[in-house]
C-alpha cells in the first residue's frame, strides 16, 4: 500500500493535467474527507501495475509472438501446390547426385558421374519437349582462367567443369535469364544441401519449363557448375568466357548456408527494384529481408556466394537464395538427403519456377537497365505477405513517421505544465539514464561471458541454445531492471508515477526515431524496422492516452497495449529468429581468435534491451520489482553454477540434431630447400586445425597425445608461417608422424631465372604439376619487391604480412601449371641476405581417392569422440629460397 504522500503527488498530477474526466467518476462524487479513508487503496491499485500481473503478461506476450514465428518456419508452403514442380522427382535427382559421395573439384565423382548423369537427365529432357515450342542447347564448358578474390587472394582455376544448359523458344532469343547451382562439394561432406539439392531443384525447373505448350519470351540459361567450394572459379568462367554471357541479363542464384528449411532471399540487385519486385508478385510462398541483404554485404557474415561473381565480373542483377535453417551441419558429412524434407523441396521449387517463368516473360528483362535504379526495401510478414516499396518511398515514409514523433514531443514540451523547461529536463536526464543501463547492461554481461571463458566452459550453449538466453538473457534483464529500479527509487523520488511512466515511453520513442533517422539518412533500407518500431507505439500510445489518464495501468490497458505492438514485434521477433540462426552455427566454425561467449552474449543483451525498449516504463508504473530481480538472480545463480560445473556439454553426435565440433587435420610433410636447392630440413606430421574456439580442451582427454605442449608456433621467416594452408595457424597443433609419400607427388620445377637489362628485374618462370587443389606462396625478403606475374591482368596485392597467395584448382586432363613472376632485387646499398630475394613455397592438397588417406590418419581418426567431425586429407609443404 502507498503512503498518503504517494495518494497527494497523484492527485496533483490529475489537476496539472486538467483531468476533469474524474468528475464524471462516481467514485469521486464524495467530499475528500467522507471518502478519504475509503478512496486510498483503490485509487493506489487503479494506476500502479501489479508486480507480478505485468511480468505474467510479458511472458505470455513473447511466448505467443515467438509461437507464431516458429509456427510460421515451420509452414513451409501457404496453400496448395500448383503441380507444376514435382517434388518427388527432384528427391530421386538429389539423392543419385549425392550417390557417389563427396564430389570435390577434381575427383572423378564431381567430374565424370555428376556430370554424366546430369547430361543424362538433360538430354532425357530434351528429347522429351523436342516436339513443343522450345529448343534446349547443352554445352560442356571447361574454362582456365584466374581473379583476385575479396580476401586478397589470387584464385587460379584450369579445366574445372560447367554444364550449361540454353532454354529458348525455336525462333531463338536475345535477351537471357540465367539460374545457377552447384554441384560440386567440399572434402568429406555429401554437400545435399551445399548445394545439390538446388541441382535438383534446378532440373525439375528446367523439366516443366522446357514442357510448356506457351513459348517463353526470353530464354534461360540453367548453369550446373562443377567449381563454387573453390572460390567460386567455374561460375567466373562461364561469366567471363562463355558466349552465351554476353545475353545474360539477370541471375538467380541458388546456394546454402544450412540444411533443409525454407530459402532466403538474402539479397538482390545491385538496385534494379524490378528483380524483387518480380518476386513479390510470382512468389508462391514469400520468405525475404532487405536486412539480411545489408547485414550480408556488410561483411559481418564470413561467406560469400556466386552472387558476388556475377555482379563484380559480369554487371548484372540478380537474386540470392540459401538455405539458412541448421547451419550446425552446413559442410559436414552430416548434410545428407534425409535431413531436407520433400515440402522443403517442394517449397523451392515452386518459388523458383514461379519466379523464373515471371521474369523470362516479362519486358524488364529485354531492358534491364531502362529499371535500374534505386533500391526496395522488402520484408515479408511470417510467410504470409510480402512487402515491398522503393526506397525513396520508404525514405518519406520515415521522415513523415520521424516528423510525427517530433511534433508528439513538441507538443508536450510546449504543455503548460512544462514550466522552466521541465519536461526537456526530465526527458534529457531520464534519456541518459537509458543509455546509462544500455551501457552498464552490456559491460556486466560481455564481462559474464569473459569470466564463462575463463573457466574453460565456453560454448555451453552451442547443444542447447535457449541455455544462453537463461544465463545471459537473465543477466540482462536483471541489470537493467534494477538499474532503472535504483533510479525510479532514488533519483526520482519525489516525481509523479504516471508522468515518470510516460517520460520513459517518450524516452524510448525518441531513440529509436534518432536510430530511424540515421539510418535513413545514410540510405539503408533497413530503417523500415526502427519505423515500424516508432509507429504502432506512438498510435497505440495515442488510442489508449485517455484511457490511461482515467484508469492508469489496468489490465485491460496491458492487453490493448500490447495488441498494439503485436506486429511490430513479431517481425523484429523474426528478424533476431534469423539472426541467431546464421550467427549460431557460425561461431562453431569461426576459429580460435573470437570469443563465441563475448559474440553471442552481446546479441542476445541487445535483443533483450530492444525488446524491452516499449516495456521499460512499466518499470516505473510498477509499485515493486524485488520479486522480479529474485526471480531473475536466482536464475541466473543457478545456471552460472550448472555452467561452471560443466553440465552442459558443447557437442553432440545425436542423430535427430547433431551439433559437431568441427576439426581440420591434415597428414602432411614439410620441406625446406635452401638457396642451393639442397634439403636443408624436412618434418612430418598431424597438422590439426581447430575451428572453433574451444580448440582441443575436449580433445584431450580422450587422445592425450594431442595437448598444449604440441601447438604449432608460426616460423614467421617461411610463407604462411611454414604450414600447407591459408589460413591463420593460431592455436593450432602438430603432432610428429610419419612421413607421406602420396602416389602422385608434387613436381615443381624452377624452368627460367632470366635477368631484364632494361628495368634490371629478375624474371622466373615456373612448371607444376600435381593433385587439383595447390597453393602457392610467395615471400619476398628484405629490400626486394614484386613487379608482375602472369596471374591474369591483376596487379599483386600482399597481405598484412607482406605475403602473396595463389589457390590453384584443376579439374581432368589439365596440363602442367606455369606461371611467371618479375622481381625487382634490393638496390645495391641494401645487399641480399642469407635468405635471398623470395621464399616460393608450394603446398598440395590430396582431398579424394586414394592419397586421401594413411595408415597413421585413419588411426587417428577412429580415437576422435563421435560428437567431433574431423575433415582429413593429406597435404605436402616444399619451400624454396631464390
Amino acid at each position: 500500500m502507498e503512503s498518503s504522500t504517494t495518494i497527494r503527488r497523484i492527485k496533483s498530477y490529475w489537476t496539472q493535467n486538467n483531468v476533469s474526466e474524474r468528475n464524471n467518476d462516481p467514485e469521486d462524487q464524495c467530499g475528500t474527507n467522507r471518502c478519504s479513508a475509503v478512496k486510498k487503496k483503490p485509487e493506489v491499485s487503479l494506476y500502479l501495475l501489479h508486480e507480478g500481473v505485468g511480468v505474467a503478461l510479458v511472458i505470455v506476450f513473447i511466448l505467443v509472438l515467438w509461437g507464431l514465428v516458429h509456427l510460421s518456419l515451420k509452414q513451409f508452403a501457404i496453400g496448395k501446390s500448383t503441380g507444376e514442380f514435382n517434388a518427388v522427382r527432384a528427391r530421386k535427382h538429389l539423392e543419385r547426385i549425392t550417390s557417389v559421395g563427396p564430389r570435390p573439384v577434381g575427383s572423378r565423382e564431381n567430374e565424370v558421374l555428376t556430370v554424366n548423369f546430369l547430361l543424362e537427365q538433360i538430354e532425357h529432357i530434351k528429347a522429351e519437349s523436342a516436339s513443343g515450342p522450345h529448343s534446349v542447347t547443352v554445352d560442356v564448358q571447361r574454362p582456365t582462367g584466374s581473379f583476385s578474390t575479396q580476401r586478397g587472394f589470387i584464385s587460379y582455376y584450369d579445366k574445372v567443369s560447367n554444364i550449361a544448359v540454353r532454354l529458348e523458344p525455336k525462333a531463338g532469343a536475345q535477351h537471357l535469364m540465367l539460374a545457377n547451382c552447384h554441384f560440386d562439394s567440399v572434402a568429406n561432406s555429401p554437400g545435399a544441401s551445399d548445394d545439390a539439392v538446388s541441382c535438383a531443384v534446378m532440373l525439375e525447373v528446367l523439366h516443366s519449363l522446357a514442357n510448356l505448350s506457351t513459348p517463353l519470351r526470353h530464354g534461360v540459361v540453367f548453369l550446373f557448375n562443377g567449381a563454387e567450394e573453390t572460390m567460386m572459379q567455374a561460375s567466373h568462367g562461364f561469366i567471363t568466357q562463355h558466349p552465351w554471357a554476353k545475353q545474360v541479363r539477370a541471375f538467380i542464384n541458388l546456394e546454402a548456408a544450412g540444411v533443409g528449411g525454407k530459402e532466403l532471399v538474402f539479397q538482390t540487385g545491385p538496385e534494379n527494384p524490378w528483380l524483387i519486385q518480380a518476386y513479390v508478385h510470382a512468389a508462391k510462398h514469400p520468405f525475404a529481408s532487405v536486412v539480411g541483404q545489408e547485414i550480408f554485404q556488410s561483411g559481418l557474415i564470413p561467406s560469400d556466394t556466386d552472387f558476388r561473381i556475377y555482379r563484380d565480373f559480369g554487371n548484372i542483377p540478380g537474386i540470392d537464395l540459401a538455405f539458412i535453417e541448421n547451419g550446425f551441419i552446413y559442410h559436414t558429412k552430416y548434410d545428407s538427403p534425409d535431413r531436407i524434407p520433400t515440402d522443403s523441396i517442394q517449397r523451392a521449387g515452386d518459388n523458383i519456377l514461379a519466379v523464373l517463368k515471371h521474369l523470362v516473360m516479362s519486358k524488364e528483362l529485354a531492358d534491364s537497365s531502362e529499371y535500374s535504379h534505386g533500391n526496395m526495401v522488402f520484408f515479408d510478414l511470417l510467410g504470409m505477405v510480402m512487402v515491398a516499396y522503393p526506397a525513396r518511398v520508404g525514405t518519406i515514409i520515415n521522415y513523415m513517421t520521424a516528423m510525427a514523433t517530433f511534433l508528439y514531443l513538441f507538443k508536450k514540451s510546449s504543455h503548460p505544465s512544462n514550466v522552466g523547461g521541465r519536461y526537456v529536463k526530465e526527458l534529457a536526464y531520464a534519456t541518459v539514464v537509458v543509455i546509462l543501463s544500455w551501457f552498464v547492461t552490456l559491460l556486466t554481461v560481455v564481462i559474464i561471458a569473459f569470466v564463462v571463458s575463463l573457466m574453460g566452459r565456453s560454448m555451453f550453449w552451442y547443444n542447447d541454445f535457449y541455455t544462453c538466453i537463461f544465463m545471459y538473457g537473465s543477466a540482462a534483464t536483471g541489470t537493467m531492471v534494477l538499474i532503472h529500479t535504483l533510479s525510479k527509487n532514488l533519483y526520482n523520488e519525489g516525481v509523479r508515477r504516471l508522468e515518470l511512466g510516460e517520460l520513459y515511453f517518450d524516452v524510448s520513442l525518441l531513440l529509436w526515431c534518432g536510430a530511424l533517422v540515421y539510418l535513413t539518412a545514410n540510405g539503408i533500407c533497413s530503417a523500415y524496422v526502427p519505423m515500424l518500431m516508432v509507429a504502432f507505439p506512438l498510435v497505440t500510445k495515442l488510442l489508449l492516452a485517455r484511457k490511461f489518464k482515467l484508469r492508469g495501468v489496468s489490465v485491460k490497458y496491458y492487453v490493448l497495449y500490447q495488441l498494439g505492438l503485436a506486429l511490430p514485434y513479431v517481425h523484429f521477433m523474426f528478424l533476431i529468429w534469423v539472426v541467431f540462426e546464421i550467427f549460431t552455427p557460425i561461431l562453431g566454425r569461426s576459429g580460435t581468435a573470437i570469443h563465441p561467449d563475448v559474440v553471442l552474449a552481446t546479441l542476445v543483451t541487445l535483443t533483450i534491451l530492444f525488446l524491452s525498449s516499449f516495456f521499460l516504463h512499466f518499470i516505473y508504473l510498477a509499485r515493486s520489482t524485488k520479486w522480479l530481480l529474485s526471480g531473475l538472480g536466482t536464475v541466473f545463480t543457478v545456471f552460472l553454477l550448472l555452467v561452471s560445473c560443466g553440465l552442459f556439454f558443447p557437442y553432440t553426435a545425436d542423430p535427430s540434431g547433431p551439433r559437431p565440433k568441427r576439426v581440420f587435420i591434415q597428414h602432411t610433410t614439410r620441406t625446406f630447400h635452401g638457396l642451393d636447392g639442397q634439403v636443408e630440413s624436412r618434418d612430418s606430421g598431424l597438422w590439426i586445425n581447430s575451428l572453433d574456439y574451444t580448440g582441443m580442451q575436449h580433445i584431450t582427454p580422450i587422445i592425450p597425445e594431442i595437448n598444449d605442449t604440441i601447438k604449432a608456433n608460426c616460423q614467421e621467416d617461411m610463407p604462411f608461417c611454414g604450414y600447407p594452408w591459408f589460413k591463420s595457424v593460431k592455436d593450432n597443433w602438430y603432432l610428429p608422424a610419419p612421413e607421406v609419400f602420396p602416389k602422385s607427388p608434387v613436381e615443381f620445377q624452377l624452368l627460367s631465372k632470366d635477368k631484364t637489362t632494361k628495368w634490371g628485374t629478375v624474371k622466373m618462370t615456373f612448371e607444376v604439376k600435381g593433385p587439383s587443389h595447390m597453393s602457392l606462396y610467395l615471400m619476398l625478403h628484405r629490400g626486394a619487391s614484386l613487379s608482375s606475374w602472369s596471374f591474369g591482368d591483376s596487379t599483386p596485392h600482399f597481405n598484412l604480412a607482406g605475403e602473396y597467395l595463389i589457390f590453384y584448382t584443376h579439374g581432368l586432363d589439365a596440363p602442367a601449371w606455369n606461371f611467371w613472376f618479375e622481381i625487382q632485387p634490393p638496390r645495391e646499398e641494401d645487399p641480399l641476405g642469407p635468405e635471398g630475394m623470395i621464399s616460393v613455397a608450394i603446398s598440395s592438397n590430396y582431398c579424394f581417392g586414394e592419397d586421401q588417406r594413411t595408415v597413421q590418419l585413419d588411426d587417428m581418426l577412429q580415437r576422435f569422440p563421435k560428437w567431433a567431425f574431423p575433415s582429413s586429407w593429406v597435404s605436402t609443404y616444399h619451400m624454396y629460397r631464390y
